[in-house]
């Protein structure tokens, strides 16, 4: 009975933390988010004929359209999960578009996005990078200043696929269901402010 009453002190202590967690999504969301629409916003016309190509693109009708909002969504609604202002409605069209983005762009790299043949996730494209990458390294190790190249981290091969998309889905997911967090977002302030439970 002893353990019981310490674990509901420990429940209730947590309480005063709960804000912790939806903060630090937030807060690990929000610059990825921003530097993606903030990348399409600044190569707009790059960003549309991508978006608008059938043939090495996307394929989709409207372009222009489709990366204004796309891209907006992406900027303006990282800048609001900083504050944490309207964050649970801000996160269901973040969380479609990273939707829409690991199934029509990442899905067909399979699940890793860095390329690691050792991996029991590894497709025929990523086993197949071992022996590139290898390559890369001797090429750069024998013509390169091999030690400056690799000196800020180690030498990778992109493999793009679905992993960042889906776990930043996920962690979006969450912020709609757990909102900004108490004491650490301004929808609590205004919800309190208001007295919206």
């Amino acid at each position: 009975m002893q353990f019981v009453n310490l674990y509901q002190k420990f429940l209730s202590t947590l309480k005063y933390g709960e804000g912790l967690a939806p903060l630090a999504l937030r807060l690990y969301l929000a610059p990825v988010l921003m530097q993606a629409g903030y990348n399409k916003l600044s190569h707009f016309s790059d960003s549309a004929a991508w978006f608008g190509n059938p043939d090495w693109g996307l394929g989709l009708p409207f372009p222009e359209v489709m990366v204004a909002l796309a891209a907006g969504t992406e900027f303006f609604g990282g800048a609001l999960l900083v504050v944490g202002l309207a964050t649970r409605l801000v996160s269901i069209p973040l969380a479609f578009t990273m939707l829409v983005a690991a199934f029509s762009v990442h899905i067909e790299n399979g699940w890793l996005a860095i390329a690691d043949s050792s991996s029991w996730l590894a497709n025929e494209n990523v086993l197949a990078s071992a022996e590139k990458l290898q390559q890369a390294k001797q090429i750069l190790q024998d013509n390169g200043n091999y030690e400056w190249l690799t000196s800020s981290g180690n030498l990778v091969i992109l493999n793009n696929g679905i992993e960042f998309a889906i776990t930043y889905l996920f962690m979006l997911l969450a912020l709609v269901f757990m909102g900004g967090g108490r004491y650490t977002s301004l929808d609590y302030y205004i919800a309190r402010r208001n007295d919206i439970a």
